[in-house]
């Protein structure tokens, strides 16, 4: 099915963050023509579709995160994080089912849908209900089942397997859409010898590694305290990074680190608005930028951000950034676009997302432009970064399908998301 959108704008999120005002054709899920005027007569095509008062960008990608978790939304706020995880969360999260991920998780897909994200991260358990999801909604998922070591050697290897399992079942799944990687949860959670079987599984299956690292300065000194190095040296040792890495946080890394980070091209997954509910810190992403590490963003769970709207990490990214820094230009709005963007698919190896320009699947989001909050008409990127939000996206498609249009979701029930969702936490804190 061919589709063009006339009468738009777009922002390319190219090099140059060129934008484009005129129309976008749409072969089937790839983007086949971006320019000012149409390449054929309108009448060819099987859709025509009016841009007017909308900017259209690639859509957002949210590099880590706990889906089901937004379940706890609410739940346990305003702690730091050993506390939140051993007190509030890891209690209630073991008596999860398999329906309270379902739901859970579904309530994240269509927030995320809504607010313009097409691409997420998700470390979870039961992560064959998620993908099951992932493939309904017509979403891009790069799914992991999470693997907490902290029980015996028996417990260890059925996790083990059920994670290779579920690679095994579902990468390359949904038309290409769902992809996997293998996900020790930490350093901190996992044995060192459990975390090299767990790097021999991503060797075996030939996929990456996803793992959350130095997300705070307790678990930083811990892992000193345990294994007699931070880390990054520690999960070098143990070859994590010979498989492709994306790491979560990245937060308190010393120059070595970093060094180490850029010679095994590690990925990184920037949290700012967990990162300071959490008080874990900043972590020093100018720094990362600057050495040529690949950085995208993430909301992580949406028990400790706590939405899933990847407007406001942009503007956490470009903000904060400047505040610590003294630096205005610490993160320019166009790079922080790049984070949410096109990096975001880099450093979940989607080379064919992230962008709008001919070749590319066909991930797009609308805008509408036509508010107060988004005039005048200066600087789109500009206002992408600092003014918008979640709640301004009109449309979505992914993969060249429609997803949502005029704000509704068309491949999710929504009402039945909302209030099964509300069942479920109701059940878990009776």
């Amino acid at each position: 099915m061919k589709k063009i959108i006339v009468d738009g704008l777009f922002i390319t999120v190219d090099d140059q963050e060129t934008i484009v005002k005129g129309c976008l054709v749409i072969n089937n899920n790839q983007i086949e023509f971006i320019g000012s005027e149409p390449p054929e007569p309108l009448e060819i095509y099987d859709e025509v579709i009016n841009g007017n008062n909308k900017l259209y960008m690639p859509g957002l990608v949210n590099t880590h995160g706990h889906t089901a978790m937004s379940l706890l939304r609410g739940y346990g706020d305003d702690l730091a994080l050993k506390v939140w995880l051993e007190e509030k969360m890891w209690p209630i999260e073991a008596k999860f089912t398999a329906n309270d991920v379902k739901w859970g998780s579904a309530l994240s897909i269509v927030e995320m849908l809504k607010g313009g994200t097409t691409s997420f991260v998700d470390m979870y358990d039961q992560m064959e209900t998620v993908a099951a999801l992932v493939e309904q909604s017509g979403m891009r998922g790069c799914l992991t089942r999470g693997v907490i070591g902290l029980c015996s050697t028996e417990i260890q290897d059925q996790k083990l397997q059920m994670a290779k399992q579920f690679a095994k079942d579902w990468h390359g799944k949904a038309d290409g859409r769902i992809t996997a990687m293998i996900a020790p949860h930490a350093p901190y959670t996992c044995p060192p010898d459990y975390i090299e079987k767990l790097v021999q599984a991503a060797h075996d299956l030939d996929l990456p590694i996803h793992t959350h690292m130095s997300e705070s300065e307790q678990e930083v000194q811990q892992n000193v305290n345990d294994y007699g190095m931070r880390p990054t040296f520690h999960l070098e040792k143990l070859g994590v990074f010979n498989r492709p890495t994306l790491l979560a946080h990245a937060v308190h890394l010393n120059d070595e680190e970093l060094a180490v980070l850029k010679a095994y091209d590690v990925r990184i997954s920037h949290n700012p608005g967990s990162n300071l509910k959490l008080a874990s810190g900043v972590a020093r992403v100018p720094d990362m930028l600057k050495m040529g590490i690949k950085v995208s963003l993430g909301t992580d769970g949406p028990a400790s951000n706590n939405n899933l709207d990847m407007f406001e990490e942009m503007r956490l990214a470009a903000l904060i950034h400047k505040g610590v820094s003294g630096d205005p230009l610490a993160v320019p709005a166009k790079e922080a676009l790049r984070m949410g963007t096109y990096m975001g698919a880099q450093s979940i190896w989607l080379e064919d997302v992230g962008q709008l320009k001919a070749g590319m699947k066909a991930d797009i989001i609308a805008i509408d432009i036509d508010q107060p909050h988004l005039l005048p008409r200066t600087d789109f990127v500009s206002h992408v970064v600092y003014s918008a939000s979640a709640n301004d996206v009109v449309d979505v498609i992914i993969d060249g399908k429609w997803i949502v249009r005029g704000r509704a979701c068309l491949t999710m029930d929504e009402e039945k998301v909302k209030r099964e969702a509300e069942l479920c936490f109701e059940k878990l804190t009776q």
